[in-house]
């Protein structure tokens, strides 16, 4: 179910010892991108340690956390960051911690060796859960009250488990799918993956004709399509075209071109000098004054306000 943006949903990073940065870059990188395309923030994180302390990752890079886990406090999502030396980091202290930490935490989600510090503190009993695949085996002889799978990411209710970093990147788009709905989804696919869909977007997406359609909006947003001439070019009727659109993502066509519009918009808005009626321009729009209203109603302020608000 979509949840409102106008709270944003709190995340927790708890950062073990030789964690594994792709895993946390895979899970922050696309939330990060998420908040860009709205009007205000939907995900906010702070880092956290068992004591506080700075932790290095598996490349030894140095990461200073915002504090302890006890000082954490309630939050939506808890993501257990763990990959080599899990087993010494599974102590009767983190045991502990962790599970007064699940209580606290709306969900829990354990990524690459993260899934057997939850086990080991009880919060994955009598559930499935996957885990890096050279850990399954072990896993799953060590802790008989789970049901191990082989899958790149696997939800049992509020616990949810990934085997490795690139699923770590699969499982975030599909949170941001289901926390903001398709249409941010694509803008995060767009930004992330250019031209060049991931193997899994048609099913995940849901209908290959829309991937395509999306696709070829991209390449025509400074002279846009009309629906038939859309249609025409994908080799199918506007009706069918609008009927998938809207089965997919809820979106009419011409609603989801405005969605790719304006989204490229506030990309050049933020990474260019360019004035607003040559940005218009490049995004289909013959009237700056006409950007700027459809810019203010999705983003709630014009373009000069948001480059005005841009640091530095």
């Amino acid at each position: 179910m979509q949840k409102s943006t106008e709270t944003p949903i709190t995340i927790t990073f708890l950062l073990f010892e030789r964690f594994s940065n792709l895993c946390l870059a895979n899970c922050l990188e696309p939330m990060r991108a998420a908040n860009g395309f709205l009007p205000r923030p939907a995900y906010r994180w702070r880092f956290a340690t068992m004591d506080g302390g700075p932790v290095r990752t598996s490349s030894d890079l140095p990461v200073l956390p915002d504090g302890a886990l006890a000082g954490s406090g309630a939050t939506d999502r808890l993501f257990v960051l763990a990959s080599y030396d899990h087993l010494r980091h599974d102590t009767a202290e983190t045991r502990r911690a962790l599970a007064r930490a699940g209580q606290r935490a709306g969900e829990v989600v354990g990524l690459d060796a993260g899934a057997w510090l939850m086990a080991g503190a009880g919060l994955l009993r009598d559930r499935r859960a996957t885990i890096h695949w050279d850990l399954s085996e072990a896993f799953a002889e060590r802790f008989l009250d789970i049901t191990v799978e082989q899958v790149p990411h696997l939800r049992d209710g509020d616990r949810v488990t990934c085997a490795g970093a690139m699923a770590a990147f699969d499982l975030t788009r599909a949170m941001i799918r289901t926390d903001l709905g398709q249409a941010i989804a694509l803008d995060v696919d767009g930004l992330f993956l250019s031209e060049r869909p991931a193997p899994q977007a048609a099913a995940v997406r849901g209908d290959p004709l829309v991937t395509r359609a999306t696709a070829l909006m991209r390449k025509h947003l400074e002279a846009p399509l009309a629906l038939d001439a859309l249609a025409r070019a994908l080799g199918t009727s506007s009706r069918t075209l609008t009927r998938r659109c809207q089965g997919a993502l809820n979106l009419t066509p011409g609603a989801l071109y405005r969605h790719l519009r304006l989204s490229a918009a506030r990309q050049l808005v933020e990474s260019s000098t360019l004035p607003v009626s040559e940005i218009a321009l490049r995004c289909g729009y013959d009237d700056p004054s006409a950007l700027t209203r459809a810019f203010r109603t999705r983003f709630g302020r014009s373009p000069q306000q948001m480059r005005q608000a841009l640091p530095g």
